[in-house]
């Protein structure tokens, strides 16, 4: 299904790119690099990295992202440490935050929304719902997948 998606997406991203830059933070280097390929065929420009202490050294260095996905549960930092962590930061309070995990619990699911995560996504997600979240914090319409 996934190379599928992507097929769809690489016939069109030329006509509508997004300059929008997105951070993906995942510890699991397979998932990492299906979503940054489905985010980058989709037109996005995209870093990733392996944890939280590594996203917020990205983010001290490059403030042009302007979206942050990322995993739950990592080693080194979590992905709410994280959200935590930069919200604290004036700097990088509009930076639009999505949170990712097979098992979001109704505590971690509450302080997430404390935190103002603007979406989380249960794994496994479809690719499409992901393209679908990032295109409207982007203000922009999903191309090349339809949800």
């Amino acid at each position: 299904m996934a190379t599928h998606l992507l097929l769809m997406s690489s016939h069109i991203r030329d006509f509508n790119m997004s300059s929008t830059k997105i951070l993906v933070v995942d510890d699991d280097a397979e998932s990492r690099g299906l979503i940054c390929e489905v985010l980058e065929a989709n037109g996005y420009i995209v870093g990733a990295v392996e944890d939280g202490v590594a996203a917020r050294q990205a983010l001290k260095l490059d403030g042009e992202y302007r979206i942050v996905i990322a995993d739950l549960r990592m080693p080194n930092e979590s992905g709410l440490d994280l959200m935590r962590n930069l919200r604290k930061q004036k700097d990088k309070q509009d930076i639009a935050m999505i949170l990712m995990s097979s098992f979001i619990g109704a505590s971690e699911r509450k302080f997430a929304q404390e935190l103002g995560v603007h979406a989380m996504l249960e794994k496994p997600f479809r690719l499409s719902e992901l393209i679908q979240v990032v295109g409207e914090l982007a203000n922009k319409n999903p191309i090349g997948i339809t949800p």
